[in-house]
């Protein structure tokens, strides 16, 4: 049996969302700027896919902008809020994605921004004091905070952190890949000026998301080509990518209630079989809470000679998890988030698992019976 519990790094593309990109691909394959009638169906496609995109996020179509995944949006966000906005100033945190924090230090390299790094509480929570006392310098800053931690399932509290940047006259930027289509968004309130979003995280498509971008600001061009998305994003649109994605967004929220419950159902059935055969287990992150990201458990195992050959052991046994991240799979230091937040324990093999709508009870049963084989006793 192969069990696949590996969703914060990718998803399968649903069926549907399959179906839907075919006849794109097969039948309507006009480039979206050519002024003919089969470019202009491509036309069609694409800016009726953006008014879906809108409506789910309660927002106007103009302020969706289709990017190749999130660290595309996360660095056209940073880039042009320091290049177009006026910004000098990034605070973020060691915690955040890697498309965030190496952003945020190329800018400090070579456009002279400051970057500041926010501290954590002891639960992973941002350290919103700290934030204030940040924001209370010198120098207009845009502020990055993710929403949910791709690691440890920590969620941040957007609207307290929004309304906090508004106040000190600052933009606000957040990650939000890991809760895109697993919650729901309504930013006509919530205080937010950009957020990210990468299909292949929801059962859509890879190289395609996008970037909300709150009306009123005015940002150029990242990647330098032709005037496609309003000459934010150059280059010809990947018109099926965007079917697939808005497919796969509206798959998601048509069935979001009995999506969550059923996944929530999943990580208790892995958390009470991993508390009941190993009693010093730890959840880094408590990422075994209720108010954790409702994906994500993040393991941290009792010591034991095998730890650092777990993951491998797991893969052979036909169980997909991950150590971090997935665009950090070939560190050699461990997770920079279990470090930046204090959780790494050298003696302990930390592992995370994450659930996805295909996942089943009897894939949870047999991944913790690997588990218990990998992690016997030693005689």
């Amino acid at each position: 049996m192969n069990v696949y519990l590996d969703n914060a790094a990718t998803t399968s593309v649903a069926p549907e969302v399959i179906q839907a990109m075919v006849p794109v691909l097969t039948e309507m394959f006009g480039n979206p700027s050519s002024s003919h009638a089969v470019g202009r169906r491509s036309r069609v496609i694409i800016e009726q896919s953006r008014r879906s995109v809108a409506a789910h996020m309660h927002c106007h179509p103009s302020s969706i902008y289709f990017t190749s995944g999130g660290t595309e949006a996360d660095n056209l966000a940073l880039r042009s809020a320091v290049r177009d906005l006026g910004c000098t100033r990034i605070i973020t945190s060691e915690a955040e994605h890697s498309a965030v924090i190496k952003t945020a230090k190329s800018l400090e390299r070579s456009a002279g921004v400051q970057l500041d790094l926010v501290r954590h509480e002891s639960d992973g929570q941002v350290d919103l004091v700290h934030l204030g006392e940040l924001l209370a310098l010198p120098g207009k800053a845009i502020v990055s905070l993710m929403h949910a931690n791709n690691e440890v399932a920590i969620v941040q509290d957007l609207d307290r952190i929004g309304k906090i940047c508004r106040e000190a006259g600052a933009l606000f930027h957040s990650d939000t890949v890991q809760t895109m289509c697993h919650y729901a968004f309504d930013l006509s309130t919530l205080p937010v000026d950009f957020i990210t979003c990468s299909a292949h995280k929801f059962h859509g498509p890879k190289g395609i998301g996008f970037l909300y971008i709150r009306q009123g600001l005015q940002l150029g061009g990242q990647i330098e080509g032709g005037s496609q998305e309003r000459a934010v994003r150059g280059g010809t649109e990947s018109t099926h990518n965007i079917v697939g994605l808005t497919r796969a967004m509206r798959l998601a929220y048509d069935d979001l209630d009995a999506h969550v419950l059923h996944v929530r159902s999943l990580k208790k059935r892995m958390v009470d079989g991993l508390n009941a055969h190993f009693p010093d287990v730890r959840f880094n992150g408590n990422s075994d809470q209720p108010d954790r990201l409702y994906t994500v458990l993040n393991v941290s195992f009792p010591p034991h000679p095998k730890s650092g050959m777990a993951l491998f052991l797991l893969d052979l046994e036909g169980v997909a998890c991950s150590g971090g991240s997935a665009c950090s799979s070939g560190a050699t230091l461990g997770s920079h988030v279990l470090r930046a937040l204090n959780y790494h324990d050298s003696d302990r093999a930390s592992l995370r698992f994450s659930f996805g709508r295909y996942n089943t009870e009897e894939e949870v049963d047999y991944a913790l019976e690997a588990i218990k084989r990998v992690f016997a006793p030693v005689k």
